[in-house]
Formats: structure tokens, sequence, C-alpha cells
């Protein structure tokens, strides 16, 4: 069923100009394949290394093959979202074959493949500790790549009108061509990751990690990615203060990039004040609370509560994903905090995931006008701020339209879960984690996880990371079909 006039008005996305942009962005993506084969031949994992040298050759020659088609030079934003999306699947599928050296079934290096292009972290591999030096960096690398993308490509590709798009453009000097728009701005974001990196680097090595302990954490941590190189997670590296530095690496993660941009440009002093900054580390904070609340109630000891509590709520609300402590022994109401908590997210312009801290400030601004309504004389003209902005229609149309999309696969994937067998609580938590690319676990998934269970949250964590929409406009035929006369 379609509305009247819509479909005489839609454009399909020009195959051209996909085909073309594709593979532009299929040379860099041989990136992704490039320092897991240098460390394959480094550490005697020859196998391993030809595996993803193939795959990076593969890259370029799709690159070089696609790159020489004739498109045109402006891109749509439709055909944008489908070249993001095309792109994030394809490097799943590329890496599954790499990850089954280390042993893996396909369906399983599928899996941690998706999870770790998408920063998740969930896992159906079981043990890693026993696995190759070479598939814990590359799992680790996967997540750095996934989370660069992110920042550097697919935000600028992805946001559509509203405040999220407004944070873009604030990036001083970008000019108004969409391609062009995402060139400056994936310049800069590889500049901030690679010093954000850098830093976890100098921080997390000196606490005396195995090399591929520290530098694999360090990766997933930045990345908001959360692929631990040990069984145990973080909570198996030591005590608290490399915990700590580990999930605020994660914390740096979740923060809009363009904030330190802003920052560098024009004073950290403004960068800080920043609401979304402050209302993520509120709502940080509050969830702390509550978690330990439910905690203490629940009968755990205080010192453990002191240190598990904020570790574990602020690893769920960057979505980064490492486990301090284990999820499992929570009780309803501690994962239900946590649930919450991923469901929101970090910020936008981050590696994060979840529906963002703008879109929760745009929510409650939008009750908070609801409730003013009823107050105001009819016709009352009331103007909505938010951050010091007007709040446009749009702004509020499309984050409501991301809040309730995110809302319906929770469910639909929760109703799947439930149709198994699986534990109602425990299942939705690790539902949500998926879609908020979070990877904490209660240990519902794990390599007993039925496949096409393992296939619907690969979806789910794809879905996740490309903000569903992505996802919806690549497989949707009226993307590619041409309806009604004279459309062009």
């Amino acid at each position: 069923m379609s509305l009247p006039g819509v479909r005489a008005l839609s454009r399909p996305v020009r195959r051209p100009v996909v085909l073309y942009r594709f593979g532009r962005l299929s040379m860099p993506l041989g990136g992704l394949f490039a320092v897991p084969a240098a460390v394959g031949v480094a550490t005697g994992d020859m196998e391993f290394a030809l595996r993803c040298t193939a795959m990076l050759a593969l890259c370029l020659a799709v690159g070089w093959g696609l790159g020489r088609i004739r498109a045109p030079d402006d891109l749509r934003a439709a055909e944008g979202l489908v070249v993001v999306a095309a792109l994030f699947v394809a490097a799943a599928a590329l890496m599954t074959w790499p990850f089954m050296a280390a042993g893996l079934a396909p369906l399983d290096a599928f899996f941690e493949a998706v999870s770790g292009i998408t920063t998740t972290g969930l896992s159906t591999a079981g043990t890693v500790e026993q696995r190759p030096a070479a598939f814990l960096i590359a799992r680790a690398w996967t997540q750095w790549y996934g989370g660069l993308a992110i920042v550097a490509l697919a935000f600028a590709f992805s946001v559509g009108p509203g405040p999220a798009a407004r944070r873009l453009a604030t990036v001083e000097g970008q000019p108004d061509d969409l391609a062009a728009t995402t060139r400056l701005w994936a310049r800069r974001a590889m500049v901030i990751f690679a010093v954000l990196t850098l830093a976890g680097m100098a921080i997390v090595l000196p606490f005396g990690l195995p090399l591929v302990d520290g530098v694999a954490h360090v990766l997933a941590g930045i990345s908001t990615g959360g692929f631990s190189s040990r069984d145990g997670g973080i909570a198996a590296l030591g005590g608290w203060p490399v915990q700590t530095a580990l999930l605020l690496l994660g914390l740096a993660g979740a923060i809009s990039f363009t904030l330190y941009d802003r920052g560098w440009r024009r004073g950290w002093r403004g960068a800080a004040g920043d609401v979304e900054l402050r209302a993520l580390l509120a709502v940080a904070a509050l969830s702390t609370v509550l978690l330990a609340g439910a905690m203490l109630l629940a009968g755990r000891p205080a010192a453990e509560v002191a240190t598990a509590a904020p570790l574990l709520a602020l690893s769920a609300q960057t979505t980064t994903g490492f486990a301090p402590a284990a999820v499992s022994d929570l009780d309803a109401a501690g994962k239900l905090v946590l649930i919450a908590t991923m469901f929101i997210g970090g910020d936008a312009g981050s590696t994060a995931g979840g529906i963002k801290i703008v879109r929760l400030l745009l929510m409650l601004r939008l009750m908070q006008v609801v409730l003013l309504r009823a107050t105001l004389p009819r016709g009352a003209v009331l103007e909505v701020r938010a951050g010091g902005r007007r709040v446009e229609a749009e702004d509020v149309q499309a984050a409501l339209g991301v809040v309730l999309l995110y809302a319906a696969v929770v469910l639909l994937a929760w109703f799947a879960f439930l149709l198994a067998g699986a534990p109602a609580l425990d299942s939705l938590f690790d539902v949500v984690s998926a879609l908020s690319t979070t990877g904490l676990s209660t240990g519902v998934t794990g390599p007993g996880l039925s496949p096409w269970l393992k296939g619907l949250l690969c979806a789910v964590m794809l879905m996740g990371r490309l903000e569903i929409v992505a996802l919806l406009v690549l497989v949707y035929p009226g993307s590619w079909l041409q309806y009604g006369r004279g459309a062009t």
C-alpha cells in the first residue's frame, strides 16, 4: 500500500552513482584487511595473513573496476544511505573468510564480523583466549575500523534534518555538497580518532598488560566496541584502575567528534558546556545511582557495588560493552536499568550506539510541550528550544521516527526470542544490547544460540549501527525500482 502521489514523486537511486561511490570506498575498505594481514605475518599465522591479503586484493580490484564507471558528481541522500549500508554488509561478508581461519564455523565467523564492523561486541565464538593473536587483534581492529567509518562516513551520509545534522554543520568551512561534506568531515574525524587512539595507547599500555591485550582493548575501547581478548572480559585484566582507564576511553569515543573539532577550533570552555555532553554525563550518573541501589537491595557487598556499579553503568551508557562484572549475576531491577541505559546510548556523531542523547532531549522537550499546552490559552504560540537552539517540527518528527523504529525492532526481535523459548528478561537485554551496539550479554548470546537467532541478531546489529533507516533503504524495492510516469 502506498500513499497517493508518493510513488510519482519518489526517485529511485541511480545505479551508476551507487556503484561508482561504492567502488571509490572499496579501496579504503582494503585497510580493514591490511593491518590484520601484517599482524598475521608478524605472528607467523600465514593462513590468516593470506586470507586477509586475498580480501585486500579483492577490495582493490572492485574499487578499480567500479571506479571507472561514469556517473554524475552529485550524490542524493538516499544514494548515500545505500552506499553506507552496502559498505557495512560487504565489510562483514569479506571478513568472514579470514575469521574462519581461527577455527570458527561460517555463521559464527560472520557473526563475529558483523559484531566487529558494527562495533557491538557480542560473540558466539565461545572461548577466545585460545584463539590466535592475529584473530584477537583483527577483531578489535575491525571494531576500530567500523568506528572510524561511523564518525567519518556513515554519520555524514545518514544524519537527516534536525539537531544531528546541525551539529555536523558546525564544522567550519563545510561546503553544501553532500559528497564534499563527507570528505571534509572524514579528514577531520580521522585525525581526531587517531589522536584519541594514540592517547589511549599511552594511557593503557603502561599498566603492564601483555601487548596483545593492551592493543586489542584500546582499539575496542575507543570505538565503543567491547571485544575483549579475555574470556572474563576486562575484569580479568586486573583491578579497577585499568578497567576505569578503558571505560573512560569508551566515554571519549561516545562524545560527539564534532565537539572535539569545535573545542579545538573555538576553545574547550565552550565545548565543556555543551548541553548534550552534560546530559550524557547526567544520565550516566543517574544510571550509576539506580544500578548501585538495585545491587545493594539485592544483597551485593557495598565494596563490590562501589566499583562495579559505576563501571558497568558507564560501559552500558557509552555502549562500549566491556564487562567489569557479570551481567548475568544482576537481578531483574539491575538488568532493567542497563536496558534503559543502553537504549539511550551516547552522543550523536560519536562511535556510540543507542537512540542518542540528542533524541532523548527532544523527547523530553516534547513531553514538556504537551504538558504546557494544557495550561496555555487556545491559540497561544509556543516556541520550543533545546540547547539554545530552536527546535523545528522536522527535528521532532525525525527523532520520534527513529525512536519508534528502535522500539519496533526491539519488540519484533524479542518476540522471536520468546517464540524460541529464551528467558524473557535476558533475551530482551541481549536484543537491546545488539540494537544499541553495546555487546553486554546475559549469556543468551553464545555458541549454543540457534542459527536463525544468530542471523536475526546479525540483522539487528546492522540496523542498530546504521540507525535502521539506511538498511531499510538498501532493501526497499522502491529504492531501486521506478514507479509511475515521469519518475526520475
